[in-house]
């Protein structure tokens, strides 16, 4: 359970139980689990995040390998069990090496990655260590994936960070059917 009991109605500022109601609705549900099961405290902020989450993770001009491993790096690079073990298994249906995954879960060099993949880890990996990323690193996301793509990406790692601080602080705890091996951290 995580560190806050699940959100309901009557728990939000009554001036948010329309953005709480337009959610569930949405969805089908009040989730349980996940970043939308403690974002949802502060429903206009779930409403909007998550739904250029759901923007970013699905309809980008990033082909689904490389928006995953976009994720997986932010899942990493933030420690975030949650989200690794959510987006593992998509990252390998779509096409993502399972030397790359395991390799990026393990914090090892990546076996003979593809240009487009060590420019999305350089470029990752830089920003989420140092807060800044080398001309080196901007210009080979660039030449792989064009200034939009470039914007695209630095969204999706910067929205995926964002959902793991929320996971992290609020102590959302894994699924009991996990299938990826758990971040050694």
């Amino acid at each position: 359970m995580a560190r806050t009991p699940t959100v309901t109605r009557e728990s939000v500022p009554e001036n948010e139980r329309a953005a709480f109601d337009a959610f569930v609705a949405d969805r089908g549900e009040v989730p349980t689990t996940g970043p939308g099961s403690v974002m949802l405290n502060a429903p206009e902020v779930a409403q909007r995040a998550l739904g250029l989450a759901l923007y970013l993770r699905t309809d980008t001009s990033l082909s689904p390998r490389i928006r995953e491993l976009a994720m997986l790096l932010a899942a990493r690079e933030n420690n975030c069990q949650f989200i690794w073990n959510a987006h593992a298994p998509p990252a390998r249906a779509a096409g993502l090496r399972d030397e790359i995954v395991d390799a990026l879960r393990d914090q090892q060099d990546l076996p003979n990655p593809s240009a487009d993949e060590q420019a999305v880890v350089n470029y990752g990996q830089e920003f989420f260590r140092t807060r800044r990323v080398s001309r080196e690193a901007f210009d080979a996301v660039v030449a792989q994936f064009g200034t939009n793509g470039a914007t695209e990406l630095t969204t999706l790692m910067g929205c995926y960070a964002m959902l793991a601080f929320n996971v992290n602080a609020f102590g959302v705890e894994l699924p009991d059917n996990i299938t990826e091996q758990p971040l050694p951290i």
